[in-house]
C-alpha cells in the first residue's frame, strides 16, 4: 500500500481588527485607523483626502512601540502636510470659495428665495447666495451640482464624438477617493467638487474618463489617447495633485 506524506494543515490567519486612536498633530486632532496586510513589507501613512484623516498599513504582527516609533518620526511630515490643506472652510457671508479656478466672495443677499449665480461686480468675483444662512452650504453645492453637469457633459461629449465613442450615462457624485469614473458599459461618473478647479482641469477630467471608454485601464495606450484629447494634461494633472485635497477639504454640510 502506498501511503502519501501528510500534509501539514496550516491553519487561516487570524483577522485582526483595524486599531483607530486620535492622533493629535500640532494641536489638529485626527482620527488615525492602523490596518494590518498581510502583503504589506513596510508601514505606510497617508493623509485622507481633505485632511480629515489619517490611515496606516502596517505588517501583521507589529509591535505597538513600532508603529508609535513611526509615527513620531513623520510628525514634521504630518505638520507640513496638513497645513497646506487649511483653507477656509466656513461658508459663511464674505468667504471665499473657488469656482472655475477663481476665488468668489460669497455674499448672501438676504432674501430667501432666488438662485445661486456667479457675477462679476466691480472687478470682484461674486457668489451670489440666497436662503437661510444655514443652509449656505447645502445651495453652493447644488449650484456646483448644476454648473458640473453643464460643463462636464458638454466637454465629455465633444472628446466623445472625437475619437467615435459611446457615452451610456453621466451621473455626478461627492466620492473622495477618485475625481471620476468609467464603467465598462460606458457610463461616466465625476465628482461635482471638481468644477472649483480651473477650466483646464474640468476639461482633462472630461478627457480622462472619455479616454477610458476606448481604453479601460492606464497603459501607454491610455495615455496616449489622454493627452490628444487634452494636450495640456500634465499641466492639469499636476494641479490637481498639488490642490486636489483642498477641494475635499471644505465641507458644504
Amino acid at each position: 500500500m502506498f501511503l502519501s506524506p501528510l500534509r501539514k494543515k496550516i491553519s487561516p490567519r487570524k483577522t485582526v481588527p483595524p486599531e483607530r486612536r486620535m492622533l493629535d498633530v500640532d494641536g489638529r486632532l485626527l482620527p488615525l485607523t492602523i490596518k494590518q496586510n498581510e502583503r504589506a513589507t513596510r508601514i505606510t501613512l497617508r493623509i485622507e483626502p481633505g485632511g480629515k484623516a489619517l490611515n496606516m498599513t502596517v505588517p501583521p504582527g507589529l509591535m505597538r512601540r513600532e508603529v508609535d516609533n513611526f509615527i513620531d518620526r513623520h510628525r514634521g511630515w504630518l505638520k507640513t502636510r496638513l497645513a497646506k490643506l487649511v483653507i477656509d472652510t466656513d461658508l459663511s457671508d464674505g468667504s471665499i470659495i473657488p469656482f472655475r479656478g477663481e476665488d468668489h466672495r460669497i455674499v448672501l443677499t438676504g432674501s430667501l428665495r432666488g438662485l445661486t449665480e456667479a457675477v462679476t461686480l466691480a472687478d470682484q468675483k461674486i457668489l451670489k447666495v440666497s436662503g437661510l444662512p444655514e443652509y449656505t452650504g447645502r445651495r453652493i453645492a447644488t449650484f456646483l451640482k448644476k454648473q458640473a453637469k453643464l460643463d462636464l457633459e458638454e466637454r465629455a461629449r465633444v472628446h466623445a464624438r472625437s475619437i467615435g465613442a459611446n457615452i451610456g450615462s453621466i451621473s455626478f457624485k461627492d466620492t473622495r477617493s477618485r475625481w471620476g469614473s468609467c464603467s465598462s458599459s460606458g457610463n461616466l461618473s465625476f465628482s461635482w467638487r471638481i468644477m472649483m478647479a480651473p477650466p483646464l482641469v474640468i476639461d482633462y477630467l472630461a478627457a480622462h474618463e472619455v479616454a477610458h471608454l476606448k481604453e479601460m485601464n492606464h497603459g501607454p495606450r491610455f495615455w496616449a489617447l489622454c493627452q490628444k484629447l487634452c494636450p495640456r494634461m500634465e499641466e492639469a494633472k499636476s494641479w490637481l495633485k498639488q490642490n486636489g485635497s483642498r477641494l475635499h477639504a471644505i465641507d458644504f454640510d
